[in-house]
């Protein structure tokens, strides 16, 4: 009669073995960027608090900072000696200092202060 139906033999899969270490790794990865994921909304949060608490807005603490940079004197194109001894006299002439504060602002000047 005829044999039963018996399945061919089925050869071992080279890759069942790889697989199982491919799940390990692909899920240490996930934790890994799961974890760098927490850490980067801990730390934004403790800097939002951080500068709330300081009085600033930390929305547009980036774009304060930049205009006090711009706006301060270290940036500001500095004015030759001619410049601003021109200045004392102006204020001199104007009245807003005193022909005392004027020869002492001078001196400073000429001496490099």
């Amino acid at each position: 009669m005829d044999e039963p139906f018996l399945p061919s033999p089925v050869a071992p899969d080279p890759f069942m073995a790889a697989s199982g270490a491919f799940g390990t790794v692909f899920v240490l990865a996930c934790l890994i960027v799961a974890g760098g994921i927490v850490v980067s909304i801990v730390l934004a949060i403790r800097n939002y608090n951080k500068a709330r608490s300081a009085g600033h807005d930390p929305f547009t603490l980036q774009t304060d900072l930049a205009t006090r940079a711009l706006d301060s004197e270290l940036l500001a194109p500095k004015q030759t000696l001619e410049q601003r001894l021109a200045e004392l006299d102006d204020l001199a002439n104007r009245g807003v200092i005193t022909g005392e504060e004027r020869a002492a602002a001078r001196a400073d000047l000429l001496a490099g202060r």
